[in-house]
C-alpha cells in the first residue's frame, strides 16, 4: 500500500511539473509576444501554427474528423482546412494576449475599425428587457469578443467556460477573461443551479455548445452521432426564456465581424413545453451551418464525435451527469 501511494504522490508530483513547465513555456511566450504590435504577434503566431500544427498528433483526429463531415472533397482541401484551423487557434491563443485592444468598436465612428457588429438593435433589446435570456455560440473565431460586445451595450451576461486542464494557464486565461468581458462561472458539478440563480435574477448567460458531453443526449453534427450537453434546453424549458444564437467570424487583416441572430423558434410538445432533444439537435443545426460557411475557423481536433458506451450501443436517454434544477 505504501509502495501504491509512492507511486501515486510521484505521478501527481510529475503531472503538476509538466503542467507548470508547460504554463512557463506558454506565457513566456505570451510576454514575448506582447513586446511586438498585435497584428505582427497575431500574423507571427498564425505562421508558426500553421508550420508545427500538422506535426502535432491532434492534426490526425482533425483530418479523420474532416474526411468523414467532408466525403466529397479532396485530400488537399481537407489538409488546407485542417492548416487553416491551426492557424485560427494559435490567433485565438495570440489574441488572448491583446484582448484590452482588439475590441475597438464604437457605434458613432465614421469608419469601421477592427470589430463589426450585425444585430445591435437585438443586443440593445437584451440589455433592455428584464427578463432571463441564454446566448449561445460555438468555437468559432475568436468567440471571447462576444461577451465584450454584449459588455458595451449594457448586457450583463455571465459565460459559462471549461477551464483548461492545466491550472497555471487556466489562472492567466481566466484573470485576463475576467478583466475584459465581467462574470464568468466555471463548467463543473453544481452548475446547472448557478446558471439557474441568474435566470431567476432575469439575467443573460452565454453558452458555448459544440462541445462533447459524457452521457449526453443523442444528436447529431455534420450527419454522424454524436452526445450534446442536456443544460442549455433544460434551463430554456423551465424559464421558457429567449434563446440567441451569437458568433464571431474572422475578417481579412485581423478584424472581426460578430453576429447575434433572431431568436430561435424552439421546438415544443403536444403540451406546450419546450422538446429538450429537438433542442438540443436544433443548437448543433445552428453551429453546423456557421462550420460549413467557413470550416477553418473550427476546431475539428476536438473529439466531438465520440461516444459512450450505452450511445454507442444505440441507446436513448443516456444518463446526464450535470445536474439540472
Amino acid at each position: 500500500m505504501k509502495s501504491r501511494d509512492r507511486l501515486y504522490h510521484l505521478s501527481r508530483f510529475l503531472t503538476q511539473a509538466g503542467y507548470w513547465l508547460t504554463a512557463q513555456v506558454a506565457l513566456t511566450t505570451m510576454r514575448v509576444l506582447r513586446l511586438l504590435p498585435a497584428d505582427n504577434a497575431i500574423n507571427f503566431a498564425d505562421r508558426t501554427a500553421r508550420r508545427l500544427g500538422p506535426l502535432v498528433g491532434r492534426h490526425q483526429v482533425a483530418l479523420e474528423n474532416l474526411r468523414k463531415a467532408y466525403p466529397d472533397k479532396s485530400e488537399d482541401e481537407i489538409k488546407t482546412i485542417a492548416v487553416d484551423m491551426w492557424g485560427n487557434m494559435a490567433r485565438l491563443a495570440a489574441e488572448y494576449v491583446f484582448l484590452d485592444q482588439l475590441f475597438d468598436f464604437d457605434l458613432h465612428a465614421e469608419s469601421s475599425g477592427r470589430i463589426e457588429v450585425e444585430g445591435i438593435p437585438l443586443f440593445k433589446t437584451i440589455a433592455e428587457e428584464d427578463r432571463p435570456h441564454i446566448l449561445f455560440t460555438g468555437h468559432l473565431g475568436n468567440f471571447e469578443l462576444l461577451p465584450i460586445a454584449g459588455a458595451a451595450y449594457g448586457m450583463k451576461v455571465t459565460s459559462l467556460f471549461r477551464p483548461p486542464n492545466n491550472p497555471y494557464i487556466a489562472d492567466y486565461i481566466n484573470s485576463t477573461r475576467r478583466s475584459t468581458m465581467g462574470d464568468l462561472i466555471a463548467s463543473r458539478s453544481g452548475v446547472s443551479f448557478a446558471l439557474a440563480r441568474i435566470l431567476d435574477n432575469n439575467g443573460t448567460i452565454g453558452v458555448l455548445v459544440d462541445q462533447k458531453f459524457r452521457h449526453g443526449l443523442p444528436t447529431t453534427f455534420f450527419g454522424r452521432p454524436c452526445e450534446t450537453s442536456p443544460l442549455l434546453p433544460k434551463l430554456v424549458r423551465q424559464y421558457d426564456c429567449d434563446v440567441y444564437p451569437a458568433r464571431c467570424m474572422r475578417l481579412p487583416g485581423n478584424r472581426f465581424r460578430l453576429v447575434i441572430e433572431p431568436k430561435l423558434d424552439l421546438p415544443r410538445l403536444e403540451n406546450g413545453r419546450i422538446d429538450v432533444n429537438s433542442t438540443a439537435q436544433l443548437l448543433n443545426d445552428v453551429v453546423e451551418r456557421w462550420v460549413r460557411e467557413d470550416p477553418g475557423q473550427w476546431m475539428w481536433f476536438h473529439k466531438r464525435w465520440k461516444l459512450t458506451s450505452k450511445n454507442r450501443r444505440g441507446g436513448r436517454g443516456a444518463g446526464v451527469v450535470t445536474k439540472t434544477p
